[in-house]
């Protein structure tokens, strides 16, 4: 039986834990015994723990800010590899002799914490990759050495997205894309598009520079019909407040009806309210999980291509794309779908079709069966304490 041992930096709900944690509640209902182990306390244990999954937080102290992307001054990376290099450390020798058969790694950080404790337990490691490893995000000189140590000590990959394999070195592991994917049980009908003048949009993201709320703005201050309400639904992690007090300003300057949820719990409940969901990152995205979900709610969707959200919108079909960080494009676009209300219910009808193609049980069902080749056989219990 597999026994995978998931390990993240950080509990805290931003996008690759919230996927790692519904693959996780996926699999631990389909009978797999699954558990995460995390490097620091935070909100997910808890979801976990609730979900019935065991869960565990190592003793280490560790920041999850440390060594964030962009800043690579050689004694923050030394600090904080050291930090991450004692936290495998302890995990290697708390599983070593283990019912664990696979350790997956799902962040970058991670994949540091499951080498060294992998290699000390004698188990085989799994880099589930959630970012695209590409200078635009990590540099040059970070992300060859990322991609390189990936493929050093790591036994097999899985990714979010066709787009996110392509920038990794492969060179013969074996590799499969597992989708982040949606309950389709949980789609609902919705009400009718709004009229032009009446719509509403959502836009919903962490609030940070590349996933260009601001482009947003700007662009949808151009449109020939303004919204009648604009969501920007999403929080701010990491020192990014500056950031969203900018949004605040620009909302003001340019007299739009913007309303700052901040982190919601459920930001599907705005998805269903809204006629069109916007995805505007300034760069790829890895897959674009909210994209999926405004599908799902049956939103008119505007997303930015290239990337994750290129392999799940039809366009012209399902929903329009646009060049990441092109304002006209943008523009023009919300031209189209605001001035047309039976195109938005095309687009809606049709988002919902295409949702339904990414079902979370059978991303389970490849997750699992992947793990389960690339396992080794179990042992005995774990000297980690693991609760849940």
């Amino acid at each position: 039986m597999t026994r995978p041992l998931f390990v993240t930096h950080t509990a805290a709900p931003s996008g690759a834990e919230l996927c790692m944690a519904r693959l996780a509640l996926t699999l631990r209902r389909r009978g797999v015994d699954v558990a995460v182990t995390f490097a620091q306390d935070g909100p997910m244990v808890k979801h976990l723990r609730r979900g019935g999954v065991r869960t565990a937080v190592l003793s280490s102290v560790f920041d999850s800010r440390a060594m964030t992307i962009g800043d690579w001054r050689p004694q923050h990376l030394l600090v904080g590899l050291a930090r991450l290099v004692r936290l495998g450390r302890e995990l290697g020798d708390a599983v070593a002799g283990s019912e664990t058969s696979v350790v997956v790694a799902h962040s970058t950080k991670a994949l540091v914490i499951g080498a060294v404790a992998a290699r000390r337990a004698g188990l085989p490691l799994v880099w589930h990759v959630h970012d695209r490893v590409t200078p635009e995000y990590f540099g040059w000189a970070m992300s060859t050495l990322i991609r390189s140590v990936g493929w050093l000590v790591s036994r097999g990959y899985i990714a979010n997205s066709q787009s996110t394999m392509e920038t990794l070195f492969l060179r013969g592991r074996p590799a499969v894309v597992v989708y982040p994917g949606i309950d389709v049980a949980a789609t609902e009908q919705r009400e009718g598009q709004r009229d032009p003048s009446e719509t509403v949009i959502a836009v919903v993201g962490r609030l940070t520079r590349w996933k260009g709320q601001d482009v947003f703005l700007r662009a949808v201050a151009q449109a020939r019909v303004r919204p009648r309400r604009i969501y920007l639904v999403g929080g701010t992690l990491f020192d990014e407040n500056a950031f969203r007090d900018e949004l605040e300003h620009l909302a003001c300057a340019l007299d739009l009806p913007v309303t700052f949820t901040g982190h919601v719990d459920d930001p599907q409940s705005f998805m269903r309210r809204a006629d069109i969901l916007v995805h505007c990152s300034v760069i790829a995205e890895p897959f674009g999980q909210v994209v999926l979900e405004g599908m799902q709610a049956g939103c008119a969707v505007i997303a930015s291509r290239p990337g994750g959200p290129a392999e799940i919108v039809e366009a012209g079909v399902s929903g329009l794309l646009v060049d990441g960080g092109n304002q006209e494009q943008l523009t023009a676009a919300l031209d189209t779908v605001i001035g047309d209300r039976a195109l938005r219910e095309r687009l809606s009808a049709q988002a919902q079709r295409r949702a339904v193609a990414f079902d979370l049980e059978e991303s389970a069902d490849r997750a699992a069966a992947f793990l389960e080749s690339m396992s080794s056989p179990t042992l005995s219990s774990p000297t980690i304490r693991f609760e849940g």
